[in-house]
Formats: structure tokens, sequence, C-alpha cells
């Protein structure tokens, strides 16, 4: 295991992952976070299996996250899609992997996420530039796994600046809305309470084309 780098936040390390979890006692990690290689057709320098071992391989680490992580504990994987072979069908491994972690290894789906990247290039080239019968594939699966049905989580985090709309209305409810019952059935009240922002919904809209944002600042500053 080689150290890489540290920051004021924590510590990179090179290493097996597989390896470096069996360093850690059961029980006693609060988060796994990963994207690891997807079954992609296409190979890669840092290896990828093929998409009819993939989920074997996954489940071992998957497996391993289970026992180190705390009860409380969550596991959240990153996963892009993929096409089969020769064809413009889409294979369904990325969702196989809920369903595989959930009944084979214990673990919960807490919620699943979508992350759409809009500066994702357009692919497969194909399907998409040559024969231009399938759009890009711009959406990530997110699912965010626990070892309970109630793990660490408190959504007032990550709250976001309210709509201008919704800070009018969150000042003078009663003249800008009306009570009634909408076509779902639900009825909405005047009691609108301010939270000190909005709750985002489970689609992430982040470009990984980014080059100043706070996250990255972040990342930069060293010890």
């Amino acid at each position: 295991m080689k150290k890489a780098y540290s920051t004021l936040n924590g510590t990179q390390f090179i290493g097996d992952s597989l390896e470096f979890l069996n360093d850690y006692p059961d029980d006693s990690i609060d988060l796994v976070m990963t994207s690891p290689p997807f079954a992609l057709l296409r190979k890669k320098e840092y290896g990828n299996e093929d998409q009819p071992e993939y989920i074997e391989w996954l489940m071992q680490f998957g497996s391993l996250v289970f026992k180190k992580l705390k009860s409380t504990g969550s596991f959240v994987l990153d996963l892009g899609g993929a096409y089969k072979s020769g064809v413009p069908v889409r294979s369904l491994y990325n969702f196989r992997v809920p369903i595989e972690f959930c009944d084979n290894i214990g673990f919960f789906l807490a919620e699943d996420f979508y992350w759409y990247n809009s500066s994702k290039l357009p692919s497969p080239i194909e399907w998409v530039n040559k024969r231009k019968i399938r759009v890009k594939d711009a959406v990530n699966n997110i699912w965010w796994f626990s070892k309970t049905p109630y793990p660490k989580a408190d959504v007032t985090k990550v709250l976001v600046p309210y709509s201008d709309r919704m800070k009018i209305l969150l000042k003078n409810p009663e003249d800008y809305y009306t009570p009634k019952e909408r076509p779902s059935g639900h009825n909405i009240g005047l009691n609108f309470i301010d939270n000190g922002g909005a709750i985002p919904p489970n689609l992430l809209q982040i470009p990984n084309s980014e080059s100043n944002s706070n996250y990255l600042s972040i990342c930069k500053k060293q010890v």
C-alpha cells in the first residue's frame, strides 16, 4: 500500500482495495464510495471485466464492504451503462448489481440516484454518430446501499437554494397560493415552512468539465 498524498480532509492510498479493506476491523467504516471499472465492451488500460463475469467479480468487493461497514454505514456505487456486443441493445448488468447485492449479500437499496453528465461525449459511436439510431448515453446509475433500512443520513446538509418563486411564496403564501386538492389526490395547504433551502432531487446534474468548483478547490488544499 502506497501513500499518494494527504490533504486537510484525508489521505489517498494506492493499492488493491480488497487488501486495503481487509486491514480494517469489521463494523468500523461509515462510508465506502467508489466508481469501479464498468463492464464496457472496449477494454481499458486499467482493466475491466467482461459482462458475463462482471457481477461475480463485483460481488467480492461488495461482500467485503458489507462486513467492514458499521450498522449505520453506507456504500455508494457509481456505475455507467453499456451496450451488448454488436447490437444496439443495452446490457442489464448495472441493474443486476442492486438485485444481487440486496438478495445475496444483505444490503438494502437506500436510494437510487442518476448522474446526468451534460459534458459526456456521444457514445457508442456506431449507434449514435454513424448510424444515428440511438441518443448519447449521458446518465450513470448511482446506487446507495446500506446495511440497515436506517443508515446515518441528514438531507439538511445538502439543501439547495430555493427558487425565486418559492422565496416569494414563503413570504406571503396567502397572496400567491390557494389551497386545493391536486389531481393526484394530495391536499396542499398553506403551511409552508422555511427550512433554509429545498430538498434536492435524486437527479444529479454535474458536468465533469468543471475547472474551478468548490470540490476541486478543497481537493487541492495540501497539508
